[in-house]
């Protein structure tokens, strides 16, 4: 048996126990997987899907977890969360994660309890717990919801492994971390700050695709005082940085420049001058 048949026969063996699951689903490849996992083990009348609806997600990926739920035919709520409230997350210091995840859970425990459900789970993999800047991991963790992939020792690369074997369609999907993760720590988290971002991505995105170049991951950082910077696909770097034009299509910003490092999930990390305080 090959290493990753063996950590796939660890992941189902985490839901054979359960009567049921309510899989926190956020519409990327991790929960995906442990969704789809879900369901070749309990069958569709025991899984629940939920994907939390708050300013911080886009539009275009709640519609994609849609489609993804539907695909598997398994019933799919879509909560709100009201992570806004929450004076921490406002706040945007580098804890903000775990004021999030605080929310998350907080609202989907007693949605599962609602439903009969006792155990809710993550998307969280192996290699999210060595990574040194995680502080949502642990507040959902403390909150009850637990990591299948984890637990099955499955790296993300296991998990893009699977998708492709089971033929899901997010296999490839880029990472997709919630618009929060745009704004700079420090600069106070608002509505409008995160549709501010939203708009100026898809603006960005739409400029790029007019343009022929396909990009797989883009972002637009807010770094406060009115400036936005732009990070897309290392390989795109030199071309946008002949095109002003496209630069100029980033909406709601006085101020826009290009990472010339590319794309880097995390970057925002790098601002901070004490991450360790944090984990």
């Amino acid at each position: 048996m090959s290493t990753l048949d063996a950590r796939i026969s660890a992941l189902e063996a985490e839901f054979r126990p359960l009567s049921g699951v309510l899989v926190a689903f956020s519409g990327g490849v991790d929960s995906g997987v442990v969704l789809a996992a879900a369901v070749r083990v309990l069958g569709t009348g025991r899984v629940v899907a939920a994907t939390a609806v708050s300013p911080s997600l886009p539009a275009s990926e709640r519609d994609q977890a849609i489609a993804f739920a539907g695909s598997l035919d398994v019933r799919h709520e879509l909560p709100r969360t009201d992570e806004l409230s929450r004076d921490g997350y406002r706040a945007n210091a580098g804890n903000r994660c775990a004021f999030c995840k605080t929310e998350l859970v907080e609202v989907l425990t007693p949605l599962a309890a609602s439903l009969g459900i006792g155990d809710v789970v993550t998307g969280t993999n192996a290699d999210d717990l060595k990574a040194g800047f995680r502080p949502g991991i642990r507040a959902a963790a403390e909150r009850g919801a637990w990591a299948p992939l984890a637990r099955a020792g499955m790296t993300k690369d296991d998990v893009r492994s699977t998708a492709h074997r089971w033929e899901l369609p997010l296999a490839d999907k880029p990472a997709a971390a919630c618009l929060a993760s745009r704004i700079a720590y420090g600069v106070p988290v608002s509505a409008e700050g995160l549709a501010r971002v939203e708009a100026a991505e898809a603006s960005l995105l739409a400029a790029l695709d007019d343009a022929g170049l396909a990009v797989r991951d883009l972002r637009v950082r807010d770094l406060g005082d009115d400036t936005a910077r732009v990070e897309v696909d290392a390989s795109l770097v030199e071309r946008m940085a002949g095109r002003r034009d496209l630069l100029a299509a980033v909406v709601g910003f006085d101020r826009v420049e290009l990472d010339p490092r590319g794309f880097r999930s995390g970057s925002m990390n790098e601002l901070l001058p004490d991450p360790v305080r944090y984990r």
